[in-house]
């Protein structure tokens, strides 16, 4: 015998804790409206990302009866939905069925309370790799672990204004299955369902990014410094009064006073106006910033810093240089252009900049470069690790590799650490290098 279907009737909207004032600032980004698809005739699977496929499985899996389904895929495929409206715990488009008139069909799920998003936030905001597959319309599987963000069976509650009794209805199924195209195509349509917006999401991270870099600041300058001493006497000497023949008499000249001492560190540039026809702000700053950083170097070094870097090695330098990791607007900006000037992915730059920031140059050739190490450390570097009680390791070439993590042995002697989700291959630099292979790996385990 066939469940009867639950009694459809009109939930009541889930309370998800924020405080109602802060509902006016976001007004559109809360509210977003997506154009019909173009009709797939022909094409059974609505999805293409692993969390599109999910959507549509919490469906299947919650439908009564599958031939429901069958004619809702078919009326999504001849594009039988209009426009699709999302907002937090809601989906609504109209669908056009037998009749004249189109039936408003809607799905419902729950929006993510308080502590779910901190946690998701926090998550994502640990690790450049997940804020990088965000930029780049990705949902990692670790960060939709950290919170309910994927709907399960049971989740996703169907509703429409057709007479069709069925759980889900043939509109509402259509509805589901268009859905699951919107958010392969943008994830952060299933954050909105969930209860925020693009732009709040990106916000938050971009606060927690810069909390996490200001404390990082403050503990490098706490650390203790070298003090450069001044002995000499700076003051020019004072020559009297004489005839011009002594003057251009030969003699021997004083020597000349010691140079100033070079300050500390380079100065800040000032704080460029953004107006209407002038050049970027941001561009501006990372321009007068770059000169005067280069400046300090050659000053006290008598050589350029940036002389024997190629175009990608300087492209990866300015980017680490600057705060954040291509979160706001403008930096979201200069990482893109960046980025294609040597043809490369905000990804690539992203990937590469967490290498620099990890080990300078050497960081980022530990990063790009695979080389055979010579017969010494590297062949010592496993016994060493088993000793340890770390786990296996397997070789390949400069890198030792488990499942979930990598020291790759770079060329200046140091080794690096670099973790990945399991069976994903995306190696991303973490830790601190070091001489010792347990060290770095204990720094990138954070024992």
């Amino acid at each position: 015998m066939t469940p009867a279907p639950p009694r459809r009737t009109q939930a009541a909207p889930h309370r998800t804790g924020r405080p109602a004032r802060e509902a006016p600032h976001r007004p559109d980004d809360r509210r977003r409206t997506f154009p019909a698809l173009a009709p797939r005739p022909g094409k059974d699977g609505f999805a293409t990302s692993w969390w599109g496929d999910a959507w549509v499985d919490a469906l299947e899996d919650t439908a009564l009866d599958p031939a429901r389904l069958t004619r809702g895929r078919a009326y999504a495929g001849r594009g039988h939905v209009d426009a699709i409206t999302v907002t937090p715990g809601r989906v609504v488009a109209y669908v056009h069925g037998s009749r004249p008139r189109p039936y408003r069909a809607e799905i419902r799920l729950r929006t993510l309370g308080d502590d779910d998003w901190e946690r998701l936030l926090d998550t994502a905001a640990a690790r450049p790799d997940h804020i990088a597959a965000l930029l780049d319309k990705d949902v990692p599987h670790a960060l939709a672990s950290a919170a309910d963000l994927l709907p399960a069976p049971g989740d996703l509650i169907p509703d429409c204004s057709c007479p069709d009794d069925g759980f889900p209805c043939k509109h509402a199924a259509a509805l589901c299955y268009q859905t699951a195209r919107i958010l392969d195509e943008d994830p952060f349509v299933l954050f909105l369902m969930r209860g925020r917006g693009e732009q709040e999401i990106l916000a938050e991270l971009t606060r927690r990014n810069a909390a996490r870099s200001a404390a990082e600041h403050a503990r490098r300058r706490a650390a203790p410094t070298g003090h450069h001493a001044d002995d000499g006497d700076d003051t020019a000497p004072v020559l009297a009064t004489v005839r011009a023949r002594d003057v251009l008499a030969p003699r021997a000249r004083p020597p000349l006073p010691p140079p100033l001492p070079a300050p500390p560190q380079p100065g800040r540039p000032p704080v460029y106006p953004q107006a209407a026809g002038a050049p970027d702000p941001l561009a501006l700053d990372l321009l007068a910033g770059e000169a005067a950083a280069r400046a300090h170097t050659t000053l006290r070094t008598g050589r350029d810093p940036v002389g024997g870097l190629n175009l990608w090695q300087d492209a990866v330098r300015l980017a680490a240089a600057h705060p954040g990791s291509g979160l706001t607007a403008s930096t979201r900006t200069l990482y893109t252009a960046l980025a294609r000037a040597d043809g490369r992915t905000p990804t690539d730059l992203a990937r590469a900049v967490a290498a620099w920031r990890q080990g300078g140059l050497a960081g980022l050739a530990a990063l790009e470069e695979e080389w055979d190490p010579p017969a010494g450390p590297f062949d010592r570097a496993r016994p060493a690790l088993a000793a340890a009680d770390f786990p296996h390791f397997r070789p390949r070439r400069n890198r030792l590799s488990t499942p979930s993590l990598q020291l790759r042995l770079g060329r200046d002697g140091l080794w690096y650490g670099y973790e990945s989700d399991p069976g994903r291959d995306d190696w991303w630099p973490r830790g601190t290098p070091d001489e010792d292979p347990v060290g770095a790996l204990t720094t990138l385990l954070g024992r």
